[in-house]
Order: structure tokens, then C-alpha cells, then sequence
């Protein structure tokens, strides 16, 4: 599969003809698995609106993230898909061109559109419409190691590339089995990485409709990261290390940082309750720019479902205040609901505090054709240079001229 939305196109045409499976009466939901308590918590919710409301019956089927779009993909071909779906929101421009999802209009009342946080409903509105609720949301930013900080002499995590740099070369020497920077470069969110830095020196994924990885901005992230791999700043073979071996590398201590979402605080307290860690911003580049990931997961009504109205009461259901607390609870994701981001559990924590700050700062992912091509070649040019396999601003034209003929074919 190349992407989403190539595969989704060439069966679009099947699963219109075809009608999604539903018993009367019993609403299918395809649940992307966040963590291992995500079934627990569907499965929990489930039980608690069937118990309000007699007759309807909620079956789900909880699926590895990782496996989630070709599982979609398969179900969607064969007219077999649930009735609704937790999706990345980057999807769901291609699932809105082939008419593959329904507006929520008509069942959004003023009331229950309030409820939400408008930065994170919006990346679901398109053509005026509303095509699906944001199911999960989350920013990325610095985790570090107060301890390491400390036996290097470092008092407060670093504002800039500069600093950290400056930082990094201080914990090497004052701990030479710790290495100051967990970088990933494998799997999920590898382009993202990168784009940490490239933000930070003023650099856009696109840009008028154009690549932004043969900008200054890039060449210069390419080349700090680099060089943080050339001063044995990272992890060895940071090529090897996905998302969440960097944060086990985090949380096992060997690791001074790492850059990544509010749910690895939840999984500090469980797996590391000792880890003596802090929460601050990414370090900002040479003209103070600063980026953050914004993150959205939707959760969308497919266009063919027969129980169309059981599914938006479940939905009503899982997006009161009370339900979505306890999800984010759960999984450790920021609020979507107004309300909730005054419950005590993100008020008065010092970590999701950081992480809100900066959601005024967050970029998302752009919504355009084949945006998961895109960061597919990013990702294997970012690879390569970690990998020293080619120098870097010839790798990043390369990839740009790649990424403006994606982008020139939609």
C-alpha cells in the first residue's frame, strides 16, 4: 500500500455499491488500540450507554494503531467496514473525496458543537462541512532528565539549539553511558522528528504549494541533527529506534532527552515512578522560531452505515465532559472538550501544562493529497542521511523534487 489514499480510491467504487454489515439495532466501531488501556475504556462505555439505552447494542473491534490504515483499506474494498472509525485526521481529506464518510452536520446541535476546543474540531471541517470529531489530541515537547541535567551542572533545560548543544557536549562528559539526545529514525512520526528542528529554523513541510525540504531551514535541522550523531550525542544506530524505544531508552534512564507526546508522562508514572524528569518546550532556532506537532485523531460515520443515528448518540455519549475526562485519563492525550481542560487533571499538572502552552504555537500535518507519500519519502531521506548514505542538500532537493511531483499530480 502505497498510501491511503491511492488505495482507498481504486475500492472506493465497491464499497459504495456495497452496505456495511450492521444488524438493526447494533453499531460497529473500528477503534484505533493507543495503549493497553484503550479497550478497557471503549469496552467500559460501551456497556454504560447500552445500559441507557435499551435495544442498541455497540460491537468494537480494537486494532493495532500500526495496522490500522490497511486494515481500513481492506474492510472498505470488501463493503465490510464498521459503521464508524477512528482515523488520522491527515486521512480524512482522501476519505471526504470519495465520499466514503457522512457530514455530522445535521446531527450537531450549537450545544454539542461548544463542547469542543475549536483548534482541534477544525481540522475536521471541510467545504463548510463537519466531517468527524476529534477523537484524540496531543502536541509534542522536551522531556529531560533532571538528574543528568544536575551532575552535569546544568540548571534548567536549554531555550535553544545553541544551549542544547552546549548541554549535550556537558552530559557526555559528565556521563558518558547517558546520551544527551534520543533521536528517532525509525517507523511512525521519523519525518516528524526532523521537522522539530526544521520548524525551529523557520522551515515549512509545504509552502505555496510547494515542498519546503530543500528550504535553508531544512538544511540546516538535517545538519544539526547530524552533527549530533557525528559528536555521539544520540543513541548508537538511531535508525533502528522507533517512538517508543526512544522512550523506553528515556524512561531506562540512558537517554538524557526526548521529544515527544503528553502520554509519556502516564507511562513514566507506571514504568519509571523514580524517574526525577521535567517538561519544556523544544528548543527554539537562531531567529526564535519554535514548533510543536499538533496531533488530531478523528472519529468518523461512514457514508454507507444503515444505523446512522445510533452511531451520533454513542457519539454524543463518548464526547460528554464526564467520558472524555476519563479517556484522557486513560491514554494521557490533551483536552478536546472545554470543559474538561479545567478538571483538576489538567489544571494542576505541571506536565500538561507545558504541553497546553504551547498548542498556540502547534503545527499539524498539512491537509493535502497524498500527504502520507509525502512523509514516506521524507522519512527515507531523513534515514539516509542519519545514515551518512548521501550528503545532505543534494538528498533533500532530491526529495523535494519527489514530493513536488506528488504534489503537482493531485
Amino acid at each position: 500500500m502505497k498510501t491511503i489514499g491511492r488505495s482507498v480510491m481504486l475500492m472506493a467504487g465497491v464499497s459504495l455499491l456495497a452496505c456495511a454489515s450492521a444488524q438493526a439495532g447494533t453499531v460497529r466501531v473500528t477503534i484505533a488500540e493507543y495503549s493497553k488501556g484503550t479497550g478497557p475504556y471503549f469496552e467500559a462505555a460501551a456497556k454504560a450507554f447500552e445500559a441507557k439505552n435499551p435495544g442498541t447494542t455497540i460491537k468494537l473491534e480494537v486494532v493495532p494503531w500500526d495496522n490500522l490504515q490497511q486494515k481500513l483499506t481492506t474492510d472498505i474494498s470488501a463493503g465490510t467496514n464498521a459503521d464508524m472509525s477512528i482515523i488520522g485526521t491527515r486521512w480524512l481529506l482522501d476519505y471526504v473525496s470519495q465520499g466514503l464518510v457522512t457530514p455530522l452536520d445535521s446531527y450537531i446541535t450549537p450545544d454539542f458543537k461548544a463542547r469542543f476546543i475549536p483548534t482541534f474540531l477544525s481540522p475536521s471541517v471541510m467545504g463548510g462541512k463537519t466531517y468527524g470529531l476529534p477523537i484524540a489530541a496531543s502536541a509534542r515537547a522536551l522531556y529531560y532528565n533532571k538528574d543528568v541535567f544536575a551532575k552535569a551542572g546544568i540548571t534548567e533545560p536549554p531555550k535553544t539549539w545553541a544551549e542544547f548543544e552546549a548541554d549535550a557536549a556537558k552530559i557526555k562528559a559528565a556521563t558518558p553511558d547517558v546520551a544527551p539526545f534520543g533521536l528517532q529514525g525509525k517507523e511512525i512520526e521519523t519525518d516528524v522528528y526532523f521537522y522539530y528542528g526544521m520548524w525551529s529554523y523557520g522551515g515549512e513541510i509545504v509552502k505555496d504549494g510547494k515542498s519546503g525540504l530543500d528550504s535553508q531551514a531544512a538544511i540546516d535541522s538535517a545538519k544539526l541533527y547530524k552533527s549530533f550523531i557525528d559528536k555521539g550525542y544520540t543513541e548508537p544506530g538511531v535508525t533502528s529506534y522507533n517512538r517508543e524505544d526512544v522512550q523506553n531508552l528515556f524512561k531506562q534512564g540512558k537517554v538524557a532527552t526526548v521529544i515527544t507526546a503528553p502520554f509519556l508522562s502516564s507511562q513514566i508514572k507506571t514504568d519509571a515512578p523514580k524517574l526525577n524528569y521535567g517538561v519544556a518546550p523544544i528548543p527554539a532556532g537562531p531567529s526564535g522560531d519554535q514548533g510543536t506537532y499538533g496531533v488530531t485523531d478523528s472519529i468518523v460515520l461512514f457514508d454507507n452505515s444503515k444505523v446512522k443515528d445510533e452511531a451520533f448518540k454513542f457519539l454524543d455519549f463518548l464526547f460528554t465532559t464526564e467520558n472524555r475526562t476519563e479517556f484522557d485519563k486513560v491514554e494521557g492525550f490533551l483536552p478536546v472538550n472545554a470543559k474538561e481542560a479545567s478538571d483538576p487533571l489538567f489544571a494542576d499538572n505541571a506536565d500538561l501544562k507545558v504541553f497546553a502552552s504551547l498548542l498556540p504555537k502547534a503545527r499539524f500535518a498539512p491537509v493535502i493529497p497524498g500527504w502520507e507519500e509525502i512523509a514516506q519519502i521524507t522519512s527515507n531521506a531523513v534515514q539516509k542521511i542519519y545514515l551518512g548514505q548521501g550528503d545532505i542538500e543534494g538528498t533533500l532537493k532530491a526529495t523535494a523534487a519527489q514530493a513536488n511531483d506528488i504534489l503537482s499530480k493531485k
